[in-house]
């Protein structure tokens, strides 16, 4: 005797060894023993073998209409051998009652299974909604397939390139487009990003970066704004003309320096900040759109303004033109000690926008030390060198050098990367006097119970504060930045408080006030991923700089454990298996399997070399 039986969800047929009142004892076709409960059984049959049985039961379902199986079916429950007897009509061989339960079976939107053999025809409506989802899943499924074939042909399908950003960067991953993209980018071995580019749709692995971070960051995109600033008020009109110091690359002038001898032996030194604030209101447009960018965006060869082009031009100290500015004014005596300072807001004539690519093959420790050369603004510019260096000696915190920066220059898709040693006689002169009158305006403010905001540091723990505090790492007493007007909104909004302090009217924010509050902690998030992104950044000029030069035996220095710095670039990669060394030890290393999509190199070690 033998036993046709349902068993994990499918069917199967097999030989009785013993026969138990709740369980038997079978062999399958192939041999294999088993215990099955005599629930599970639909049919007891004495011919044909099992193996038979099954082909002829499978093969006649595959014949069976299940449309037509479902008309005959009357809408009440039934047992499968009932319907068998109906449809062949005649009583069913084993074998035929057999084809129609594995086709009731098999087409649960026709049938519902109400127990064990037992079944119920779907209600009309509810077959019609099951077919039609059927189909539009068979539709899916076969769009799909052709988006795969595109993709892996390197072609993106015209319905992805509305959705390319949201592919990219913020997925549906319920969509039928990112499920195809998925599967595409596994069959190629591909990243997403990589997948895009293949298809035209990326233009570089930078493009991608860039766009990431400000998809990531400004939500609904980069503000805009085309409104320009009223005309600035009527000034006086500085006596003198200034001049400024900045990269090669800076379009955002905020600081010039003017000096004048004076009768008496003393110098007047001035320290002359862009005043956008003059123009640039709270509530404005131009405002709102500081007010979302909160800081310039930093990276290797580009940037991303806080403010409009037009509101920078409109602002920038640019060479040869008369600009409002807030100026402090310090007279020093010919031991550069500073006797006297006071504060103005007013018109300045920039003589010249000096740079440190020219400026500092002439103003250098060199031709400090001997005093010789002759190049523009030359005494002007040893004054300040002099009072930069009593500044320092005052704070306090003199450099001890040694740290080295690393200048980054990008022409269309190279990109050079050369070390420049920190605090130059240029770093010192602009640093030491941005700290004083970040110091000393900060100090106004504070004396006179007008808000700002402060950046403090104790216990080497830096951070902004509505209160005046120490910044020991500076080693001043108080310090509000508001020297940056033009590139960072907490200096923009302490020059409009500084501004009400100087004309002696009431100041925008009142101490406490609650804007001040969101302003300060919106940029302290914005700044530190602002900073965060420019230093991926710059590691990813690093490692498209090892592709490009082609380095593979390169030196290093050990940082700790596994941590080493490449010589010659701020590039820090990890070696698997190097052996523990002190910090600072030389080894060489071998450099290979570049990927600029997610920056990194992979670093293996070759030996010590001290």
């Amino acid at each position: 005797m033998n036993v046709f039986y349902e068993e994990d969800g499918g069917f199967k047929a097999a030989t009785i060894l013993a026969d138990n009142d709740s369980s038997l004892q079978v062999e399958a076709p192939h041999g294999k023993r088993s215990k099955i409960k005599s629930s599970s059984i639909m049919l007891r049959f004495d011919r044909p073998p099992p193996a038979d049985f099954m082909s002829q039961a499978q093969a006649a379902a595959g014949e069976l209409d299940v449309d037509f199986l479902w008309q005959c079916s009357n809408g009440d429950e039934f047992a499968f051998g009932d319907l068998a007897r109906e449809y062949f009509g005649h009583d069913p061989s084993p074998a035929e009652s057999a084809a129609v339960l594995i086709c009731l079976h098999g087409a649960p939107m026709y049938f519902y299974k109400k127990g064990r053999g037992r079944f119920k025809a779907a209600p009309e409506e509810n077959l019609r909604a099951a077919l039609a989802g059927q189909e539009r899943k068979r539709r899916q499924e076969e769009q799909k397939a052709r988006w795969i074939e595109q993709l892996l042909r390197a072609e993106l399908p015209d319905e992805f390139r509305p959705l390319r950003d949201n592919l990219l960067f913020d997925p549906d991953k319920n969509s039928l487009e990112w499920k195809a993209l998925d599967e595409a980018c596994h069959r190629a071995q591909l990243s997403v990003p990589r997948m895009f580019a293949s298809c035209g749709a990326l233009s570089s692995s930078r493009a991608y970066h860039i766009e990431r971070f400000v998809r990531q960051t400004f939500v609904g995109g980069l503000p805009t704004c085309t409104d320009l600033p009223p005309p600035d008020p009527e000034l006086a009109e500085a006596s003198a003309s200034a001049f400024s110091i900045d990269d090669a690359s800076t379009t955002e002038i905020d600081d010039a320096f003017s000096v004048v001898a004076l009768d008496n032996g003393h110098w007047r030194v001035g320290v002359h900040i862009a005043a956008p604030a003059l123009g640039i209101l709270p509530g404005t447009p131009l405002d709102r759109v500081a007010r979302t960018m909160l800081s310039t965006v930093y990276m290797p060869g580009d940037k991303i303004t806080m403010l409009p082009d037009a509101a920078v031009e409109r602002y920038t100290l640019a060479e040869g033109v008369r600009c409002p500015v807030v100026s402090m004014y310090l007279t020093i005596n010919p031991d550069y000690e500073i006797v006297g300072t006071h504060s103005v807001v007013e018109r300045i004539l920039i003589e010249a926008n000096l740079r440190h690519d020219t400026l500092e093959r002439d103003f250098n420790e060199a031709s400090l030390a001997t005093e010789g050369g002759d190049y523009p603004l030359r005494r002007e510019l040893t004054v300040l060198w002099h009072l930069a260096n009593r500044l320092e000696a005052r704070r306090g915190k003199a450099d001890k050098g040694g740290q080295i920066d690393y200048v980054f220059r990008v022409e269309g898709e190279r990109v050079s990367i050369s070390p420049r040693p920190r605090g130059t006689p240029i770093d010192r002169v602009v640093s030491e006097l941005m700290i004083l009158v970040n110091t000393e305006w900060g100090r106004e403010l504070a004396a006179d119970g007008i808000g700002a905001i402060y950046r403090t540091q104790r216990e080497g723990r830096t951070a902004m504060s509505l209160e005046p505090g120490p910044h020991q790492g500076l080693g001043v007493p108080q310090y509000a930045w508001s020297s940056s007007p033009l590139r960072r909104y907490v200096d923009l909004v302490n020059q409009r408080q500084l501004l009400a302090l100087l004309r002696g009217e009431e100041a925008p924010y009142g101490s406490g006030d609650e804007e001040l509050m969101l302003a300060m902690r919106d940029f302290e998030l914005a700044y530190d991923a602002y900073a965060e992104f420019q230093r991926s950044m710059e590691r990813y000029w690093c490692v498209r700089y090892v592709a490009q030069e082609g380095l593979s035996i390169v030196r290093a220095s050990v940082l700790r454990e596994s941590l080493v710095r490449i010589d010659g670039l701020p590039l820090v990669c990890r070696v698997p298996g190097l052996p523990t060394l002190p910090t600072g030890s030389v080894v060489e290393v071998e450099l290979s399997h570049v990927d600029e999509w997610e920056p990194g190199v992979h670093c293996q070690f070759r030996n010590a070399l001290n």
